[in-house]
């Protein structure tokens, strides 16, 4: 591929990226909601929960190894778990029962009322993940969906809901990073 053909598409890849980000002080509120829930509930001794498929599952391991770990600050670890990343339990699953209760199934397991569950879907249609947050609101667990799009099926299930309105998927993982990194560096302090 010619060196202009690359940078035409870095380029145009950069335009869309910085009008998207722009765009993005509209999810403030939300944030500032998901930062409290997930606060009080790692204080009060409760667990973190994460899902996702592809990329999202991808966002799902690392803002679980944030949290179980550190961001940046040395403080302690708290309770997170990838639901996607158990390669035995998933395998298990999906040959025993219908693939899109992968993760409500596991919620159903680990789930207790005060846990968060934090879902991503770039399309906002993904069954499992869709399954999951219902799952968690019969549990009584808070949930913050990072969705994309006009949010997709999964509009509306979520205790918090950040929705990036863009229909590139890379686009969407992006500011979804952003974001929950946004979450870890505010997170950090609270959790020492």
């Amino acid at each position: 591929m010619p060196t202009s053909d690359i940078r035409s598409t870095f380029h145009t890849n950069l335009a869309d990226a910085r009008d998207l980000f722009a765009a993005a002080e509209q999810l403030a509120p939300d944030l500032e909601r998901a930062a409290a829930v997930l606060r009080d509930a790692l204080l009060a001794g409760n667990k973190l929960l994460c899902c996702g498929n592809g990329g999202s599952a991808a966002d799902s391991a690392h803002f679980t190894a944030e949290i179980a770990g550190r961001y940046k600050l040395e403080r302690p670890g708290y309770p997170a778990i990838d639901l996607t990343a158990e390669h035995s339990l998933v395998t298990a699953l999906i040959n025993d029962y219908p693939p899109a209760q992968l993760f409500a199934r596991q919620l159903h397991a680990h789930g207790k009322p005060g846990d968060v569950l934090v879902a991503f879907t770039t399309s906002g249609n993904s069954e499992n993940v869709r399954l999951a947050l219902q799952a968690a609101r019969e549990r009584n667990v808070h949930t913050i969906a990072f969705l994309g799009k006009a949010g997709g099926q999964c509009k509306g299930l979520a205790t918090v809901e950040l929705i990036v309105p863009h229909d590139t998927t890379a686009r969407i993982q992006e500011l979804h990073l952003l974001l929950y990194h946004t979450l870890c560096e505010w997170l950090d302090p609270q959790l020492t």
